[in-house]
């Protein structure tokens, strides 16, 4: 992150000289024919691009056209680096925190070493090299191919590892043989583009005798007292503070540890020595009990972000100056509950089986949230601001937590900071995905000390939830591989054994699964080489539950049957794809390929449809096509006149379906808090994008969000109403569902409507729960429970000629004793068929607020009107606060948008808003 690399290098030189790299005159070549100016942090695509060598690698086929920078050896050569001591007085360390990924680091043209791993943090001892240096000092790291070097590692890599993953040669097969980004060789929603380079800061360090020793990592895990991994403590026992500080230089026998815990006032919680010390392998280790009272850290929703400054000192009669560390923490237990099903739990209606869920501070949890992804194909320019507005649409979207998918990157500091600020919970992976990795002892070391590293550097965050070992592993493994072999012992020793080995020897305070995808474990023992026994399928009976479920159905027909969505007591993954807005393909495409079937379009987009045949463009248009027949299914097909016209409201069409599945699917999961499962979270895949294509986002590239955004956004609410139609038994259920921690007391109000917003006599309800009177129902909803309040038996023959199902519409309002509001529709007969009625909108700016916010008033004048749209022009970045909502015929909604940008500067911006609804499809203009 290249905004983070100033103030990254100014918080570590607290006690030593530290010469930042990125200060320096750096030269990048192919040794070939190309030489330009270089960066650090940078990546090669990045330092030719600023230079014009190439265009901008994510347009068009630019990810193709430009293999050839892929396929090249890259060095980056530093100019003369002045301002060295080199006289003997002086230890000097090289520290990088970032190299992608395999390279060669010499210094004054002598190799110091080569090193293959993106995810760590390197560091040497170049004091002997840098006084050989026959002049000043330069640099140089040459970075080698990724792809061609994962092919020649796999000629000689385990048979049985190569088959499993179809290594067959190809230009972009072999990823499991290096520690890098995998997506980096391509996902289904990712370019194949393997960027190479300095990544993240780089610096030197140079003390001398009388210096205190430099801090390279720093471990902190405050947890209960008597707390250990994965099981829930006595919220009632007191903290403990244990640090473990990672140092270069040596450290003298009388070196003290001392802790000062500070408020975000700057009030002094704790100052005291560190007991307990042991000193091993270049580390400290220390603790204390905080028996002072401290204010607990809550996620999104559930309370204050509290946080603290612990500041570490190392102090020594041989030192001039103390070595100090200062992060930010805050106190809280977040422990994923695997247990056995209880009996009250059974006595409760809870199926039989294990639990599968998160509790926070000894308090069940509702999760609500998403998977994340990396923002960018190039990490350097990935920036505070664009995470800052990311994690502000996922707070305001009312998520608490974040899976950080495996196969992007260990996130930097810098982002759990935010995290931590934001109450956003991060579900952290180590880096393997869908594949089968190898097991020789190389590898074994690169991955364990990748994972020591990072399980030591995020520990102290408040936001961190969880580790896992990677992404969708085990379901694999259930698969395909689980009878004994070679294939099911390499798993266990690197998921089983080995990663949660780093997690449990140096962490309590946070729970470890192996795999994204888990039926959790039949015993844990915290004595034995494997510390959880996985469960795999063995399991009491058939209709135990166990597990969590990832799932995804592509059959546009069965998208709103709930009998076909999964049971489990924890959905991970589940989703749709669609395309992004207009105006996100301008950046992307030239503007005569602003169509579905352009070359450009059907080259962005990577789904395709499982086990279908073809070549890249056919299976593209195949992917293309579950969008827009599912489309044509459920709504009104766009057929503009005008071509970029058509193309716009094809792309939103897809968004509308793509937002109507979730939503019902979410509350699904949700209800399910109620039900023998009592299921307890939803992850939607996926947050965000890293280029413009049809994916499964909430939020384009650019940070524009999609129309899921604001239905799932819609459907997190803290209670809701939701109507269930089984169609396989013509019944509808209409349910109330709550997270809060709370019982609450709530009205609901059901009105059936035709079109043109007229009130209509619809089916009457076979069941009611609570009381009833003019047309409201009153009743409880219990603490993250859910409440059946009516059922209509028999639905479509409450219908006649008069009133048909395709004209009729219930509108669903709910009110709580606590000031919650929810309102959804449902719809008997698909919009496609729908009689709509133009409601002509009508949008009006009418204040213009602190904060660069301007409200809009939105009405829709003469029918009700489905899935509201408001646009806003590229000239203004930011969102509205809300959208793809429905209006019965003369509802007016205030609308807010949060200005990001605005490049107009006069907010000139507003008068180029726009709104559409499910009649613009219908209308054809």
């Amino acid at each position: 992150m290249r905004l983070a690399a100033v103030s990254f290098v100014a918080a570590i030189a607290r006690a030593q000289s530290t010469y930042d790299l990125s200060n320096v005159r750096w030269t990048l070549t192919n040794g070939v024919n190309v030489t330009v100016p270089g960066h650090l942090p940078s990546q090669a695509h990045l330092d030719l691009y600023a230079a014009g060598v190439i265009g901008d690698p994510l347009y068009g086929f630019n990810d193709v056209n430009q293999q050839w920078v892929q396929r090249s050896n890259w060095t980056w050569t530093s100019g003369p680096i002045n301002g060295l001591d080199r006289n003997d007085r002086s230890q000097t360390f090289l520290v990088f925190e970032g190299l992608d990924t395999f390279v060669e680091i010499k210094l004054c043209n002598e190799t110091i070493a080569n090193v293959a791993n993106q995810f760590r943090q390197f560091t040497f001892d170049v004091t002997e090299a840098l006084r050989q240096c026959p002049n000043h000092p330069t640099l140089s790291l040459n970075f080698g191919s990724a792809s061609k070097i994962v092919l020649d590692i796999s000629k000689t890599g385990p048979d049985y590892i190569n088959f499993v993953n179809s290594i067959k040669g190809n230009e972009f097969d072999g990823k499991i043989y290096m520690r890098k980004e995998q997506n980096d060789f391509g996902w289904d929603w990712s370019p194949s583009i393997a960027p190479a380079g300095p990544w993240r800061p780089a610096y030197f360090v140079q003390k001398k005798n009388n210096d205190p020793v430099h801090i390279h990592n720093t471990l902190i895990d405050i947890y209960r007292q008597g707390q250990r991994n994965n099981l829930s403590p006595d919220q009632h026992k007191p903290w403990v503070f244990n640090a473990s500080l990672d140092y270069l230089g040596t450290l003298p026998r009388d070196a003290k540890m001392k802790l000062r815990l500070q408020d975000t006032h700057r009030r002094v919680v704790k100052e005291v020595v560190l007991g307990g010390i042991t000193r091993n392998n270049m580390t400290i280790t220390g603790s204390t009990i905080i028996h002072e009272p401290v204010e607990l850290w809550w996620p999104n929703g559930y309370g204050a972000q509290n946080l603290y400054d612990a500041t570490l000192t190392l102090e020594s009669a041989d030192w001039h100056k103390a070595a100090t560390v200062t992060k930010r923490v805050g106190f809280r237990t977040i422990v994923m509950n695997l247990n056995p099903i209880t009996h009250e739990q059974l006595a409760a209606g809870v199926a039989n089986g294990s639990n599968w869920h998160f509790e926070v501070n000894g308090h069940e949890i509702y999760v609500k949230g998403s998977n994340f992804v990396p923002p960018d194909v190039f990490w350097p320019r990935v920036n505070t601001t664009k995470i800052r507005e990311l994690f502000e649409l996922v707070v305001d979207a009312k998520q608490n937590m974040l899976r950080i998918w495996a196969s992007g990157t260990y996130l930097s500091d810098e982002i759990y900071d935010i995290a931590d600020e934001m109450g956003i919970m991060l579900w952290s992976e180590f880096q393997f995905s869908d594949a089968e990795y190898p097991v020789v002892s190389e590898f074994i070391e690169n991955y364990e000390a990748e994972a020591y590293y990072n399980v030591r550097r995020l520990n102290h965050h408040a936001s961190l939830a969880l580790w896992a070992g990677g992404n969708e592993l085990e379901a694999v493994i259930i698969a395909f591989f689980l009878g004994p072999g070679e294939v099911l012992d390499g798993y266990e020793e690197v998921f089983t054994k080995l990663l949660i080995k780093c997690v449990y020897a140096n962490t309590r305070s946070i729970s470890y699964i192996p795999s994204s995808t888990y039926n959790g474990y039949t015993a844990l023992d915290f004595d034995s080489v494997q510390p959880q026994t996985p469960r795999y399928t063995n399991r009491a009976r058939p209709d135990d539950i166990y597990a969590n479920s990832d799932t995804y159905n592509y059959d546009a027909a069965q998208a709103f049957n709930f009998n076909q969505m999964p049971v489990a007591r924890f959905a991970t993954e589940f989703g749709f794809i669609s395309m992004p807005s207009v105006d996100s393909w301008r950046e992307a495409v030239p503007k005569d390929e602003l169509s579905l079937d352009s070359p450009g379009v059907v080259h962005h987009n990577r789904h395709t449809p499982f086990l279908a045949s073809g070549d890249a463009e056919q299976l593209s248009r195949q992917g293309i096509a579950d969008m827009t027949n599912a489309v044509k299914l459920w709504y009104p097909a766009p057929a503009f006149r005008d071509p970029v016209a058509n193309f716009s409201a094809w792309n939103w069409a897809t968004q509308v379906f793509q937002a109507d599945k979730y939503a019902n699917e979410i509350a699904y999961y949700r209800r399910g808090s109620a039900l023998r499962e009592r299921q307890l979270g939803a992850l939607y895949w996926q947050l965000n994008d890293l280029w413009v294509a049809p994916t499964w986002s909430a939020i384009e590239a650019n940070g524009r969000p999609k129309v899921m955004y604001h239905a799932t956004k819609d459907v997190f609410n803290p209670v809701i109403v939701w109507p269930f139609y089984n169609q396989d038994t013509d019944v509808l259920d209409v349910w109330a569902i709550s997270d809060k921690w709370q019982a609450v007391s709530a009205e609901l109000t059901m009105s059936w409507l035709d079109w043109e917003g007229h009130k209509l006599k619809g089916p009457t309800p076979s069941k009611l729960s609570g009381a009833a009177g003019l047309g409201k129902h009153t009743f409880r909803i219990g603490a993250i429970n859910a409440t059946k309040v009516a059922s209509y038996a028999n639905l479509k023959a409450g219908f006649d000629q008069k009133n048909p199902e395709q004209n009729a519409l219930l509108r669903l309002s709910i009110t709580t004793n606590q000031g919650d509001k929810h309102t959804s529709w449902f719809h008997p007969a698909p919009l496609a068929s729908a009689p709509l009625r133009d409601p002509r909108l009508r949008v009006q700016a009418i204040t213009f607020g602190l904060h660069d916010t301007v409200s809009f008033l939105v009405t829709a004048v003469d029918a009700v009107a489905a899935w509201v749209w408001l646009d806003h022009p590229s000239s203004v970045r930011g969102y509205f606060d809300q959208n793809g909502f429905w209006l019965s015929k003369g509802e007016s909604k205030v609308v807010t948008f949060k200005v990001w940008n605005d490049f107009t500067r006069r907010g000139s911006w507003t008068r180029d808003v726009t709104a559409r609804s499910m009649w613009n499809l219908k209308a054809n203009v």
